[in-house]
């Protein structure tokens, strides 16, 4: 069994929203067919995908329930942190209520059936050090490290053996400095991190990949991954 990661759907199937992915360059040409593609091609349906973010562009639930269904049908079990644009995330009970398949994960952590993998996130936010960081971003982004500490702590009580973290926002600033997500990480042991978020050749350089106090951390934007789900375990 495998675990695959790809983040920023930006789905919209809904004829109520428009809103067309590929006025942001060749990427997002006809995404979603290629993302359909890529994944009944190499995704098993025993397998998990990790989605960290920016799922649909529905503003109210009812408006993304197009979006899930089509997720619902593609193969495998589905891991869905929020991300920044996800407006129609409602009560997580009655989110987790909707599909078998289908999990949305917050404040809690998600065994990977078939595997010693435990899934924890949260969305994140920009961290300290970033231009512009307010005091408003520091109350969301100390929300945001006790959700994911609440996510790790699960994990550990469980006796987790190979954690994987999943953030919506890239887990350092674009100096790559060490932050309260990638501190928490490495303290719970967790083996590697996926995150989402950044678009376009000049945003990839922003986020931080590569190995940082026993965590490998992964890019895995749509775009970046040229729509095709990275296995990551």
């Amino acid at each position: 069994m495998s675990i695959y990661a790809i983040g920023d759907l930006h789905l919209s199937f809904d004829e109520r929203i428009v809103k067309p992915m590929d006025i942001f360059g060749a990427r997002w040409a006809d995404h979603a067919a290629r993302v359909k593609a890529a994944w009944e091609e190499t995704v098993a349906q025993e397998d998990t995908v990790l989605i960290p973010g920016d799922i649909s562009w529905g503003l109210r639930l009812d408006e993304a329930m197009a979006d899930f269904r089509w997720i619902h049908e593609l193969p495998g079990y589905k891991v869905i942190t929020k991300g920044n644009h996800d407006l129609w995330w409602a009560s997580i009970n009655k989110l987790n209520s909707m599909y078998d398949d289908i999990t949305f994960l917050q404040n809690h952590c998600y065994p990977v059936k078939g595997t010693d993998a435990v899934i924890c996130g949260t969305r994140g936010w920009i961290c300290p050090g970033t231009a512009g960081f307010d005091e408003h971003d520091r109350k969301i982004y100390e929300r945001e490290l006790l959700r994911l500490k609440f996510s790790l702590e699960e994990a550990k009580s469980m006796g987790a053996g190979y954690i994987i973290g999943a953030l919506h926002y890239p887990p350092t600033n674009d100096r790559m400095q060490p932050s309260g997500f990638t501190e928490l990480l490495s303290r719970y042991g967790a083996r590697q991190c996926v995150y989402g978020h950044l678009h376009g050749e000049d945003a990839f350089r922003n986020g931080f990949q590569g190995m940082m106090d026993g965590v490998q951390y992964r890019l895995v934007s749509l775009d970046y991954l040229g729509c095709r789900p990275l296995k990551i375990y």
